[in-house]
């Protein structure tokens, strides 16, 4: 991720073709991409709802710093993290965000990046403070508070998207969501399910991916690797 061209292609490519979609989307008031918008929301504005990291904010640079210590990630390490702001930009996302502000489409960032409890502050918690300076720090300025719904912000918003993708689509029409991890576009994936049960919800939303769906490639870490039982090595295919 950190020196391979082609990742920086794959996710430019990705930007690049949600751009060449947003008109489309914003233009056809039947258009949702989200599966929790139920009911007529022509008449509500667009918006495109993203995940932070590895979709909008490259990590790689703090994994790589766990590889190389021999060590693993560890919720006190990504603290400190999140707290330098220093995470880069993946390559297409600032650019495709800041389009959307011509267009008049609301970008709204759904994030696992943790509010703890009695940590709240008059502009929220440290890591949505810490976050947003991030954002703007790679060129993604003025992001409000209202506009980043981390986990653990309200009781029911725990790692699983779907309920903040609900409070979402009461106010948007979600014209596109963005993401690196299938629980990104889709509820119920990211435990007690099987790899062959996720492959075909993917092949079930066929016409979804790269319309209304983008998925940022990371092979790094997710929900891919965490629904996986030990050892690992069994689900190694032979030739």
């Amino acid at each position: 991720m950190q020196s391979s061209a082609e990742y920086k292609a794959n996710t430019t490519q990705v930007y690049n073709t949600a751009l060449k979609n947003i008109d489309a989307a914003v233009g056809d008031r039947t258009w949702t991409a989200a599966k929790e918008q139920v009911g007529d929301c022509s008449l509500l504005p667009p918006a495109v709802v993203m995940d932070i990291d590895e979709t909008v904010l490259d990590n790689s640079r703090y994994m790589g710093k766990v590889v190389l210590e021999g060590g693993e990630w560890s919720s006190a390490t990504w603290n400190k993290w999140v707290a330098l702001k220093e995470a880069t930009a993946v390559p297409g996302a600032v650019e495709f965000i800041n389009a959307m502000r011509g267009k008049n489409v609301r970008v709204i960032f759904i994030s696992n990046r943790e509010c703890i409890k009695g940590e709240k502050t008059g502009s929220g918690c440290s890591q949505e403070a810490d976050t947003i300076e991030n954002l703007t720090k790679i060129g993604v300025p003025d992001v409000l508070p209202e506009n980043v719904l981390l986990q653990g912000e309200k009781v029911d918003w725990i790692s699983e998207k779907k309920s903040r993708r609900e409070v979402i689509s009461e106010k948007y029409r979600i014209v596109m969501l963005f993401g690196d991890d299938l629980g990104d576009f889709l509820a119920g994936v990211k435990s007690n399910i099987t790899p062959q049960e996720r492959d075909r919800l993917v092949g079930e939303n066929n016409n979804n991916w790269g319309r209304k769906w983008f998925m940022l490639p990371n092979p790094t870490y997710g929900s891919w690797i965490n629904i996986l039982h030990d050892p690992k090595s069994r689900y190694i295919l032979k030739y």
